[in-house]
């Protein structure tokens, strides 16, 4: 667990209910400015943690439990088998079959007839969909059968799990290793895979993982 995991963490939180860093302190009862990106290095140039008073007022307000935003801290979060918290009906397809015409638009949002509807706890991105893992290669992360949200309006960083389609129509679920102004590194999840690096152009979009079943 690092800095950037925690920050992470409280980053995805804020994406998932639908509010920036500032409205997720705000709603926490905390200064506006608590999480902002200048509030964590301190003018010395070491690294300032969130208080534990502070991620519990944002549990506490969010009405996420702890171990939800453990799972957030390692990049994904788990939602429960029994539907606890259900809140919304997003669509659902297969991750094999999102390579696919037709599935979606130029922008990367789902659309057409050939999805299904799966029930999620709220998700603040309206363009959120959830894609059902097959295989092995995404193991011991994502195994078969699990199903992750991915929300295109959730911001994306260094060390998030990342779902990206090509152009060539290849979708891949992976880690985002590095990114530059003309490249993107992707590590693979499943060790024995091999990782990937592509110019920019060759992407058609690449949406975050903000929860998954597991």
């Amino acid at each position: 667990m690092t800095h950037d995991d925690i920050w992470r963490a409280l980053d995805a939180l804020a994406a998932e209910n639908g509010l920036s860093a500032s409205g997720l302190a705000r709603k926490a009862g905390l200064d506006a400015t608590a999480f902002n990106p200048s509030k964590r290095i301190g003018s010395d140039g070491r690294a300032r943690w969130p208080s534990t008073e502070s991620v519990a007022k944002v549990l506490a307000a969010t009405g996420a439990g702890f171990s939800e935003f453990a799972a957030l801290v390692t990049g994904a979060a788990a939602l429960p088998r029994s539907g606890r918290g259900l809140g919304r009906r997003i669509p659902l397809i297969g991750l094999a079959q999102a390579g696919g015409e037709g599935y979606f638009d130029d922008g990367g949002y789902p659309v057409g007839g050939g999805w299904d509807e799966i029930s999620v706890p709220e998700v603040g991105d309206p363009n959120a969909y959830a894609l059902e893992i097959s295989g092995e290669s995404m193991e011991p992360v994502f195994r078969d059968g699990d199903v992750v949200i991915v929300s295109p309006a959730a911001p994306v960083r260094r060390g998030d799990r990342v779902v990206v389609r090509t152009l060539k129509g290849e979708v891949m679920a992976k880690e985002l290793k590095r990114q530059s102004a003309r490249r993107i590194e992707l590590r693979s999840l499943n060790p024995a895979h091999p990782d990937y690096s592509f110019e920019l152009p060759e992407l058609a979009w690449m949406h975050r993982i903000v929860w998954a079943t597991q």
